[in-house]
């Protein structure tokens, strides 16, 4: 697997993920005529800015109303566009979750959902703002599909992979820079995970900015002698059984991690997995039923055992 080469260096290159969903809407619409975007005002922070200006006449605002946001998108579907809709997640699909059910999922309209600034890592904000349960929210929902990038490079190929997608499909972005995990030649594909990096003793399952936080704990658990194997996993539902499974069946251990509820989030369906195929010994990194706080984004992900030293604390725990 292709990644970056700097991936372990204390200068590795950051960019903010839901920069990469920017780009990725511009080469969609330049592909496809009929996208086209939706925002409920918050156009420049969750960066549709860019598609806005390249095609002025294919981006509606609608102000701050996210329930008409989606409802206003499914019709368009219906004629036949392709509508990108987005805002921050804890008011998208935080707020219109009904409307999204309603009009998108009961009649599987082509709508594209992007929730920006999801998990604790918004930081200042606050609990209000720290959306953790959307994950959970969007998998419950049928035909719905959830994608959660680990990167901008990432999140750029799964933009446009969506729009190329028939379906209602969900992308989760997060607001801070984070570490550029992947390369432009890193293979993507919709339903697959990708083996990062290989390992016998345990599996560590991640998705979204919490990747690098595995790769990094597996550079550290390979200094204490243990070979850990480090499953991305960009999209939550459909999951990826064959090489999740494969992968829990080669090492008998799994840990997820992830910056959301692991209560139906991805812990939430790797427990689910293994306790209907291959019952092993796991345990899941991430939000423990309980809101965030407010604080600086690097000191909540500490306070909240997000980082790869608590990683490496978990596995070890697990391995002895």
């Amino acid at each position: 697997m292709k990644l970056n080469p700097d991936l372990h260096k204390k200068e590795v290159e950051q960019e903010a993920i839901r920069v990469g969903f920017g780009r990725g809407l511009v080469t969609a619409g330049e592909r496809n005529g009929q996208i086209v975007a939706l925002c409920a005002d918050l156009t420049e922070s969750t960066k549709m800015d860019g598609f806005a200006k390249a095609f002025p006449e294919r981006f509606v605002e609608v102000g701050v109303a996210e329930q008409n946001l989606v409802t206003v998108a499914a019709g368009m579907a219906l004629v036949g566009k392709v509508p990108f809709v987005s805002s921050y997640a804890a008011f998208s699909p935080g707020r219109n979750w009904e409307q999204i059910r309603t009009t998108i999922c009961l009649n599987d309209t082509n709508v594209k959902i992007a929730g920006s600034h999801a998990g604790v890592s918004v930081g200042p904000d606050g609990a209000t703002h720290q959306m953790l349960e959307d994950i959970a929210l969007m998998r419950a929902l049928p035909n719905m599909m959830v994608v959660v990038p680990c990167d901008s490079l990432e999140a750029e190929k799964a933009t446009m992979a969506i729009a190329a997608h028939t379906g209602p499909a969900y992308i989760r972005l997060a607001r801070e820079k984070s570490p550029i995990v992947t390369t432009a030649e890193t293979p993507f594909a919709l339903g697959k995970a990708q083996v990062f990096r290989e390992g016998s003793d345990v599996t560590i399952a991640a998705c979204g900015p919490m990747v690098y936080q595995a790769l990094e704990a597996a550079e550290m658990l390979a200094k204490k002698k243990i070979k850990a194997e480090v499953i991305n996993v960009p999209v939550v539902k459909p999951l990826d059984t064959m090489t999740l499974l494969a992968s829990i069946r080669k090492t008998g251990r799994v840990v997820t991690v992830e910056e959301a509820q692991i209560n139906g989030g991805l812990g939430g369906a790797i427990a689910e997995l293994v306790g209907e195929n291959h019952p092993v010994p796991l345990r899941r990194i991430g939000m423990k039923d309980r809101f965030g706080e407010s604080g600086k984004p690097d000191e909540l992900l500490e306070h909240f055992g997000l980082t790869a030293p608590h990683i490496v604390k978990i596995v070890e725990e697990l391995v002895k």
